[in-house]
């Protein structure tokens, strides 16, 4: 390795732990070093939880009052008839006193089990100090004030220790009867469900015990809840972290000292089984953790995540390998600026997946809740595979230091005995004057030794087809015309019927589409690559003229330029690139090898390509244009084409995919490469389709119903925002790169291809589950659409832009008073909205196409020209 590669991967890892030092930066909080007056106590481990119907066993509750002796001095507990009733008699033995719960349903059913429990158990356990009959009962709705005031009253008959429920602070205060039929007021201040942020909690706190405590100078007052979660959705300004729950805890301690404060710290130990009741805040309240380690220390300094320094190695040991291959394998041809970069993509992804991983393993989730989390850990593994391939693409064209297969344009003059060539014209119901000019522009070939096929393939219209033959025969015997009426195989099929055609003695057959006008010197630029017997093919890039007066026509034309100066550029490097069925040659004897057209492929040009690869033929590919054509003139002729190269890629994978595995013999580890991931962003525009449909219909069941559905954690929403964040930037940094286009035509050419999203969606899908769809040719020389015919054009685009929206809005509306998480997910919205967006401005465009093209604009050279090589 390189001593720049070795200084590149010391300057990652450093970087590295630099970020995750940074982001559990220690801090500084008031220490506690007593013991705390009580904490609530639920008695549930991970693996239990009393909504299927468990009870806790007398085991376990042993263990944590052995954990809890000489840490409280007393213990709040909840139920009698869940197993936490076990907990007076086993804490009498560590000393413990207990507050004893009954938890009032108001059903019967529930609510006489519990309180007959309640008493005999302040009768039997002399460690029953005081007891509560029902917890939030009133605030739920669950009885009314006069039901719960006889309940009570039925208590304070049976036992002998004082008696009162518990509420939240307002309660007390709108229900002053209530305060009078007890014997203290047991008093829920928990600021975070008020959205208080977490410097002002404390302080909040102590004004609603002042307040209780004025209004009712004569009753003892027990903080029976208080305390912050250490995780959990922002609610207003509260937002719910491992340093808050800390600071305020610590804070609040020496403030109860200080006041000689009556309190149950809410709660003992964190209980993941709530999260079925109040989503993630509900499990995360403990000072211990669900399997009983503290979750903060009393005395020092505190941080967010206490074992980062094990998590950052983690994140180290799962990039090392990756990091170092990649600095191994391409060391030598990246410069310092790229290594460091894409090793730091590398290291970035590895430590993502680190803390997202940490971040799933929660114990105790629901099965539904199980399967979201597995969905989404696989969706954002997709996401981060996507972002590196796009990030080695961006690397290697910004910081590559040379190309190795780089190919010049022979300038020499042909000889005349120079090879043969044959170049096939498919074409079928295409305008006769446009094909007319593709002959015209053959006939001018500097070339002395070719021939020209028209096959015309299952034109109906002889007014289309029959100009076409009588033109032909004027050019001469070098144009050949032939007419297939109903013949098998689309554009293949006709290929194949023009390779029995070709001169005996051509070597090499050229095919171009019928609206290309080719540049005089092609065929003397590119034959001469055929001298070398590798050579299977040689490829230049597909060009385009007469874009420049249509704003659409514009936009789709540098969305194409694009691939072919930044993709297939990168693909050349490793002799991996797409075969285009215009603008190429291929020598005639390996075409006849292969086996010719693959007539059962909708892209059959991509398919010859790779079966060329298969046997080991190499191919050339030449970025300057030798050729231009017509982009189409239709936002829907657009979706079509892009429609037939997405399914064609499907039908491709799913009849080569034994030669794409690890191991197969036919193709190199970087053809592979390339026909996998270059692909895998249709992929994930299928997936986007999947993620648009059920974030809407998450959405409506946050709105419906909120008790069962919650905001996806930040861990996911976060790097989804940031992989798209970068994928803009990265789009326009190639552009800026490889493509010789102003700003706004590249951010046109941003909004053609992600307009096509929903449109290569569709066909990935179908391709996957369907087989044989038909061909479909690109219309060209069309009419501009009208207005309706344009929101046509995009209607299922509109649809979906419309329902992400109006969810988007709903979420805000609904819970963005309370909940900072409403905002973000909202965003993830309007961030999965923007190729509709797309679709819809690209499809008024075209119904429009003079929008932003004034007489004072500057109009550039026609080429989609690529930036230096």
């Amino acid at each position: 390795m390189r001593k720049s590669a070795i200084a590149a991967l010391l300057l990652v890892i450093l970087g590295n732990i630099g970020v995750w030092a940074l982001w559990n930066r220690p801090v500084a909080e008031r220490s506690w070093g007593g013991a705390i007056s009580g904490v609530g106590y639920t008695p549930f481990h991970p693996d239990k939880s009393p909504s299927k119907g468990d009870k806790a066993s007398a085991e376990d509750i042993e263990k944590d009052m052995k954990a809890l002796e000489g840490s409280v001095k007393g213990v709040r507990i909840y139920s009698t008839t869940d197993g936490s009733e076990q907990t007076a008699p086993i804490a009498r033995k560590y000393g413990i006193p207990i507050t004893a719960g009954a938890w009032i349903a108001g059903k019967p059913e529930i609510d006489e089990p519990e309180i007959n429990g309640l008493i005999k158990l302040a009768r039997d356990n002399n460690n029953v100090r005081r007891v509560l009959v029902g917890n939030e009962a009133i605030l739920r709705a669950d009885v009314t004030v006069p039901q719960a005031i006889e309940y009570i009253k039925r208590v304070k008959k049976k036992v002998n220790v004082p008696v009162s429920t518990a509420e939240p602070w307002h309660v007390w205060l709108e229900h002053p009867e209530l305060a009078d039929a007890v014997d203290f007021l047991a008093v829920h201040l928990l600021p975070y469900w008020e959205g208080v942020p977490a410097d002002q909690s404390v302080d909040y706190a102590m004004f609603r015990y002042n307040e209780l405590k004025t209004k009712f100078p004569n009753k003892h007052i027990l903080i029976s809840e208080i305390g912050w979660p250490a995780d959990g959705p922002w609610r207003r300004g509260a937002e719910a972290s491992q340093v808050n729950q800390a600071k305020f805890i610590r804070t609040f301690l020496n403030v109860a000292a200080q006041n000689k404060l009556d309190y149950f710290i809410m709660e003992a130990f964190d209980q993941p089984w709530k999260r079925e009741i109040e989503g993630t805040a509900g499990t995360s309240w403990g000072l211990w953790d669900a399997w009983r380690k503290p979750k903060f220390p009393m005395i020092g300094e505190v941080t967010e995540l206490r074992n980062w320094p094990l998590l950052c190695g983690i994140s180290i040991a799962v990039g090392f390998l990756p990091l170092v291959f990649f600095l191994w394998r391409r060391g030598g041809d990246l410069k310092f600026g790229g290594q460091v970069f894409y090793g730091a993509m590398i290291q970035g992804v590895s430590s993502v997946l680190v803390f997202t991983f940490t971040a799933a393993s929660v114990a105790g989730l629901a099965t539904t809740t199980e399967i979201a989390w597995g969905i989404l850990v696989f969706c954002q593994l997709v996401l981060l595979a996507v972002m590196l391939i796009d990030g080695l693409e961006l690397t290697e064209v910004v910081w590559q230091d040379r190309f190795k297969r780089k190919f010049q344009p022979c300038s020499a003059a042909p000889l005349p005995n120079a090879p043969k060539v044959s170049i096939h014209v498919p074409c079928y119901n295409e305008p006769p004057h446009m094909v007319m000019e593709t002959l015209d522009a053959l006939a001018r070939l500097d070339y002395p030794n070719y021939e020209v096929l028209l096959l015309d393939n299952n034109t109906k219209d002889p007014a289309v087809w029959r100009p076409v033959e009588e033109y032909c025969r004027k050019l001469g015997p070098k144009f050949r015309f032939f007419h297939l009426d109903n013949w098998p195989g689309f554009k293949a099929g006709a290929l194949n019927f023009g390779l029995a055609q070709t001169a005996p003695d051509a070597q090499h057959i050229a095919v171009i589409d019928s609206d290309y006008q080719v540049h005089p010197d092609w065929l003397k630029a590119t034959i001469p690559h055929f001298n070398r017997p590798e050579v299977g093919f040689v490829q230049s890039p597909q060009d385009y003229r007469d874009w420049s007066h249509d704003l659409f026509q514009r936009m789709i034309n540098w969305e194409y330029a694009g691939f072919f100066h930044i993709g297939m550029i990168q693909r050349n490097e490793r002799n991996a690139i797409i075969q285009h069925g215009t603008m190429t040659i291929i020598r005639k004897s390996a075409l006849e090898e292969v086996g010719r057209w693959g007539e059962w492929c909708i892209t059959e040009d991509a398919d010859l390509g790779l079966r060329l690869f298969e046997h080991k033929y190499e191919a050339v590919y030449m970025p300057e244009s030798y050729g231009k054509g017509l982009v189409p003139d239709s936002f829907s002729a657009y979706k079509t084409q892009r429609f037939r190269w997405a399914y064609g890629a499907v039908q491709i994978l799913k009849h080569h995919w034994r030669d794409l595995l690890p191991g197969g013999p036919r193709l190199t580890a970087g053809q592979k490469y390339h026909f996998i991931t270059g692909w895998l962003p249709w992929f994930a525009d299928a997936a986007h389709m999947i993620f648009g449909i059920a974030g809407i219909i998450w959405s409506l069941g946050l709105l419906a119903f909120p008790k069962y559905f919650e905001f996806p954690p930040s861990v996911f929403m976060i790097p989804t925002l940031s992989v798209f964040a970068f994928k803009v930037g990265a789009s326009l940094w190639l552009y800026e790169a490889r493509v010789k286009c102003g700003f706004w035509d590249k951010v046109g050419a941003a909004i053609a291809g992600m307009a096509l999203t929903h449109t290569v969606g569709r066909a990935m899908w179908l391709g996957m589950f369907t087989s044989g769809r038909p061909f479909v040719r690109t219309p060209k020389c069309e009419n501009q659409p009208a207005l309706m015919q344009a929101f046509l054009m995009a209607r299922e685009e509109i649809a979906l832009l419309l329902g992400l929206w109006g969810a988007a809005l709903a979420i805000v509306l609904v819970f963005g008073h309370e909940n900072r998480d409403a905002f973000m997910w909202s965003g993830l919205l309007v961030v999965q909205s923007l190729p509709y967006l797309s679709a819809f401005i690209t499809a008024l465009i075209n119904a429009f196409p003079n929008i932003g093209l004034g007489k004072q604009r500057p109009q550039p050279t026609e080429t989609a020209g690529a930036g230096a090589d």
